[in-house]
């Protein structure tokens, strides 16, 4: 019988090879070498690359027998998903490979721009003994801000908890509860700037994040202060802090990643990396031997899963895995749900039940769960979101979750609900189905509205007292901002006369057209949602 070909397109460590075991037929070439990429992928079942080697709607026409792209390690800029989910190829990645990797970078950095490492060691290394030029200052019962409390953030508090620091921290949807468990003070995103003698990002970059910290917070800063982001480029604002690290209003910053990389010659960035205040890396977070091995290994085991015909639970496209045809459509729909749901959601979530009615009872739905989590945690932390790391985030957050399966669905064929119980002590519900013979899938309850709403990527949820004349209201507000309402939706009113209007939109609505519409509408709930897609 013949084995199935692996290509190893980039150098991976000889880890990764192992954990592939005798049962593949593991052939290597040079992913930038164009034409004989193209050449050994028509007799390719898997390939696995790094970062240099270019997988596209190209290089999957030449593999016609291509079951799955693995990168070994997290970003996925050089492998076209789309192209690859409309092949049916699987693609997967080790995004929690270089973590540890990430939270001890953030400690170096921390430490460099305390005891002014680089600076002392490049002085003495030009042959000048300068002791009095780097006094630095101690860790020790200093307090270091934390704006984001996933993997990475909770690592770095988990380090610097032996520099006897006080550990603040921000993030929205991290509970009391699994915050008092890392030892982190949760305080306002304000009062961790304010307190702060350095603060750390470790935020997902997303349209909310991007510019998080600029002019304005930076200024709430101490004189004294440092920050350090080694997360996402563009997450503070590089000329905002160029402008505070010249004129004094913060002391110091550390940074490994940068809006554009590399940075061009006559970017603020690149003058940022000049200034004598700021250290600097090449993006080098998962620079280490062990994470790359980490990533080798976790993409081999996702490889052989794959080719053995299992659910590869790291997949971040949905093309494979053991899963039953009549369940495999409702998974994206679970995940935009999700997606959904956490973009309603007015607190942290502390418990949910993900409620699965209809037929699919006959089935193993398992996966709604992996996907009802993934599409809750998508938008809200910087890690990649995969069917691996999904649990994990939900773990680490002291978010119970159960799968509850029933055969009765009166309304529907088939209906799924995400039930949470969010730390307010309010519960949130969102039910969703697929319709009709294209399977379209549709929002058909918020809380007790009945609804019946087609997902799409831009919606607008509010809730009214109801009256004559309100649909007009929000609808000039629109047309104004030249936003077209392409379809709406609006709810009975409950028993207390309140409406609930779902709209959904051409495009993304700015701020302060919500702002006028909310304050229009008199809206006691009033949430813009966005779903992505991979």
């Amino acid at each position: 019988m013949t084995k199935p070909v692996v290509l190893i397109a980039e150098e991976l460590s000889p880890a990764t090879i192992d954990a592939l075991g005798p049962d593949f037929d593991v052939h290597h070439v040079d992913g930038t070498d164009r034409p004989a990429l193209l050449s050994a992928l028509a007799d390719a079942k898997a390939v696995l690359v790094r970062s240099a080697t270019k997988i596209d709607g190209e290089a999957l026409a030449a593999a016609p027998g291509l079951k799955v792209v693995a990168r070994a390690g997290v970003g996925l800029d050089n492998v076209d998903i789309k192209a690859a989910t409309a092949a049916g190829v699987m693609v997967v990645n080790a995004p929690t490979s270089n973590v540890i990797s990430a939270a001890e970078l953030t400690v170096g950095h921390i430490l460099s721009i305390a005891r002014h490492i680089p600076a002392a060691h490049a002085s003495l290394a030009a042959g000048q003994w300068k002791r009095s030029s780097f006094t630095g200052t101690e860790l020790f019962e200093k307090t270091v801000g934390i704006f984001g409390l996933g993997r990475i953030g909770a690592l770095v508090a988990e380090r610097l908890r032996a520099f006897g620091v006080r550990v603040v921290g921000y993030d929205p949807y991290v509970t009391p509860v699994r915050a008092q468990q890392l030892q982190i003070e949760l305080l306002s995103f304000d009062e961790v700037l304010r307190q702060s003698d350095v603060i750390t990002v470790h935020m997902p970059k997303t349209p909310e994040t991007t510019g998080m910290i600029g002019a304005e917070q930076l200024a709430m800063m101490k004189p004294t202060a440092a920050v350090v982001n080694v997360a996402r480029g563009g997450l503070i604002d590089e000329q905002a802090l160029f402008d505070a690290l010249t004129d004094g209003t913060i002391a110091a910053a550390g940074l490994d990643v940068f809006t554009a990389e590399p940075p061009a010659a006559d970017s603020v960035a690149a003058r940022l990396v000049a200034l004598p205040n700021v250290v600097a890396t090449p993006h080098l977070g998962a620079s280490t031997d062990e994470a790359q091995e980490k990533a080798g290994v976790s993409v081999a085991r996702s490889v052989k899963l794959a080719l053995e015909g299992d659910l590869v639970p790291d997949a971040v496209n949905v093309a494979g895995g053991v899963i039953d045809p009549f369940v495999r459509p409702g998974i994206a729909l679970v995940e935009q749900l999700g997606q959904f749901f956490t973009a309603l959601s007015p607190a942290a979530l502390t418990s949910l039940d993900i409620e699965v009615r209809g037929e699919l009872a006959a089935y193993d739905v398992s996966v709604y769960r992996l996907a009802a989590l993934k599409g809750i945690f998508t938008n809200v932390v910087s890690d990649t979101v995969s069917y691996v790391n999904a649990p994990l985030f939900a773990e680490q957050r002291g978010i119970e979750t159960r799968l509850i399966v029933e055969s009765e669905s009166p309304l529907y064929r088939n209906i799924t609900t995400l039930r949470g119980t969010l730390s307010d002590g309010s519960v949130l519900t969102v039910s969703g189905t697929l319709a009709g013979t294209r399977m379209i899938p549709k929002v058909v309850g918020i809380n007790d509205y009945e609804i019946e709403v087609a997902l799409a990527h831009h919606h607008v949820v509010m809730r009214y007292a109801d009256r004559p004349g309100i649909v007009a209201i929000y609808g000039q507000k629109l047309g104004a901002a030249g936003i077209n309402i392409e379809a709406l939706q609006v709810a009975q009113p409950d028993v207390s006369g309140r409406a609930l209007s779902v709209l959904t939109v051409g495009a993304s609505v700015p701020e302060e057209i919500l702002d006028e519409m909310r304050e229009a509408t008199g809206a006691d709930l009033f949430r813009q949602i966005e779903i992505t897609e991979d």
